[in-house]
């Protein structure tokens, strides 16, 4: 495997990562990473000869992700970071791994909300306090950052993905 595969490779989990611990931070998942995002799938896919109707069947399920993840966004289930994140991923997965992503998304989503309520219900200790993050993940009146549950299952599907059997052979 040459260095620029091995990147290439490594490219969607760093950014799921940075993605996960930014929005774990600072409540909040940067535009300009959904966009690095984006475009590293379209980068690497011509670099790995995806073919055309592969590719535009991940377009296509990326453009349904971000159409219902909208949807969720307008009735405020969801924040709108995590409505172009889920697309961005999915982008990169396809409609094989899709669902698989969206399962464990939903699935580590709902211990990580039930985690942090459980959490929210304790008293803060004054030195944790101290830490930004950490009092904004504590207040009740924030929200969850899902965004974190949605890489842990990104990365959890990516070794089943097109993408990465291309880039991995």
């Amino acid at each position: 495997m040459t260095a620029m595969s091995t990147a290439a490779l490594l490219f969607f989990p760093i950014a799921m990562a940075i993605a996960a611990s930014s929005d774990l931070l600072t409540m909040r998942i940067s535009n300009k990473l959904v966009l690095l995002l984006t475009a590293g799938f379209f980068i690497v896919a011509v670099a790995v000869n995806l073919p055309l109707q592969q590719f535009a069947m991940h377009v296509l399920c990326s453009l349904i992700v971000l159409a219902v993840s909208f949807g969720l966004f307008a009735l405020r289930l969801i924040g709108g970071g995590d409505a172009k994140l889920a697309a961005a991923t999915t982008l990169w997965l396809g409609f094989g791994t899709t669902l698989p992503y969206l399962g464990y998304t939903a699935l580590l989503g709902g211990v990580l909300t039930i985690v942090i309520l459980l959490l929210r219900g304790l008293p803060l200790n004054p030195v944790l306090a101290r830490m930004t993050w950490l009092a904004r993940l504590h207040n009740k009146r924030s929200g969850i950052p899902y965004g974190v549950a949605m890489a842990v299952a990104g990365i959890m599907v990516y070794s089943n993905s097109a993408i990465f059997e291309r880039l991995a052979a």
